[in-house]
């Protein structure tokens, strides 16, 4: 069952972060542009001086009157001033009104890697794109991939890291740690975290370490305990914060951390 909703939830977290994606296309105020971003500029009441354009490798593009303008790190409120500065100073508009829209985003990427089902480069597309954009992207969580997603990059000339719990982005509160996609970042996301049975348990192996599982649950998921297996048998073997071994007689309602070997011994009557 617990296999089932595993995959039901990633599934469903795959279809939400792909609409999500798709419903972001207004532009951030703080979006820098970057070289093959398409803009569309207008001027009031100068019709004639409309263009869509493509931004060039170097950042710049050809404007009507003004000629080569660079355009490539500014935000569309500065691209506006660059652009009606050379409008006025050239005599050709006394009081330009402009406006630059950003249709199309492929200037500035991320990246994804770790347990995800495309991990690679991606183009930031909208310029608000949010962090669950940029995993949907990515084909969403693999089966092996932890809850937990790490974002690195920089801000505001700042090393910048945030470690992110997926589902919380789904809460109805939840929008603050869906946190917005920058040029360069690196989004990584973890194997999931694994406990291991063994000894006289039904299926020993190795096993997904749910959120706040406890030593039955772990013996659960493996079956249950073999006709020679005993409660007082259950033994955990935990790696300290030194490295070595503590070998623990746990309850049966104890939690069970990420690494943790538990062992059923035989009955010896």
């Amino acid at each position: 069952m617990t296999k089932i909703f595993r995959s039901f939830w990633i599934g469903l977290v795959g279809l939400v972060m792909a609409a999500t994606a798709m419903a972001q296309a207004q532009s951030s105020p703080e979006y820098k542009l970057g070289s093959g971003d398409v803009v569309r500029i207008s001027v009031y009441q100068n019709p004639d001086l409309g263009l869509d354009a493509r931004i060039s490798e170097a950042g710049t593009l050809n404007f009507p009157l003004v000629g080569t303008v660079k355009l490539g790190g500014l935000t569309s409120g500065q691209a506006e001033k660059v652009i009606a500065d050379g409008l006025r100073n050239g005599n050709f508009v006394k009081q330009p009104q402009v406006n630059v829209l950003i249709m199309q985003v492929r200037g500035n990427q991320a990246s994804v890697l770790g347990q995800v089902n495309r991990p690679g480069r991606y183009a930031l597309e909208v310029a608000d794109m949010r962090l669950s954009d940029l995993l949907a992207m990515a084909g969403g969580i693999a089966v092996t991939g932890a809850d937990m997603v790490t974002l690195v990059g920089t801000r505001n000339g700042q090393t910048f890291r945030k470690e992110i719990d997926l589902p919380t982005i789904f809460r109805a509160d939840g929008r603050a740690d869906d946190v917005p996609v920058q040029n360069g970042d690196v989004a990584y996301v973890e194997r999931y975290p694994m406990v291991y049975i063994y000894g006289e348990v039904q299926r020993p192996g190795q096993l997904r370490l749910e959120r706040g599982m406890t030593v039955m649950q772990a013996l659960a998921a493996g079956g249950g305990l073999t006709l020679r297996g005993t409660e007082k048998g259950i033994r955990v073997h935990r790696k300290g914060a030194d490295g070595k071994i503590e070998v623990l007689q746990p309850a049966l309602d104890d939690a069970v951390r990420d690494g943790d070997v538990v062992y059923v011994r035989e009955s010896l009557f």
